[in-house]
């Protein structure tokens, strides 16, 4: 295979991923940032993405990545994952027929960055807060006189009658 078929080839599987993850349903902000987190790693590897190796990862996210922030590496790792799923679930065989490479994910449990994130927790409102919420609508669709606030509180109080409460 020459050097301009495999660039095309490149091309055409960083194509179907995004294809792929538009598919999936993903907003174009989230494909975005996967596929600029690939763009970065491939640039800084100089091949192509399927040819990384698990040292090659402990560079990158050990040395070149070291003073990124968490979430920049997480976030870069979760593409660079993402793409080696997608690349042995759909180019595994085409893949080997061409270069005689097994598409392999270089990132595993032993190199694999960690989000030291902790996770937000969502705090509900108090059953007396919930109340006074509701009230205050209340007694604001008796003298609401414009479309959108009437809308807004219609919906509001539509999507709590149908979720209900933690006590239902």
């Amino acid at each position: 295979m020459s050097e301009e078929e495999l660039a095309e080839f490149e091309i055409d599987v960083l194509s179907g991923f995004v294809l792929a993850r538009a598919s999936a349903g993903l907003v174009d902000s989230t494909i975005r940032n996967d596929t600029n987190h690939l763009e970065l790693i491939r640039d800084w590897f100089g091949r192509p993405l399927w040819e990384l190796e698990p040292a090659d990862a402990d560079v990158y996210f050990g040395k070149v990545l070291r003073d990124a922030k968490p979430s920049t590496r997480t976030g870069r790792a979760g593409a660079l994952a993402v793409f080696f799923q997608f690349l042995e679930l759909r180019h595994k065989v085409e893949l080997h027929n061409l270069t005689g490479r097994v598409a392999e994910c270089p990132l595993d449990e032993m190199n694999r960055p960690r989000a030291s994130v902790e996770p937000q927790l969502r705090i509900p409102p108090s059953e007396a807060e919930i109340e006074a919420l509701f009230a205050g609508w209340r007694e604001e669709l008796v003298t609401c006189r414009k479309f959108g606030q009437a809308a807004r509180n219609y919906a509001v109080a539509r999507l709590a009658a149908d979720v209900g409460t933690a006590d239902q």
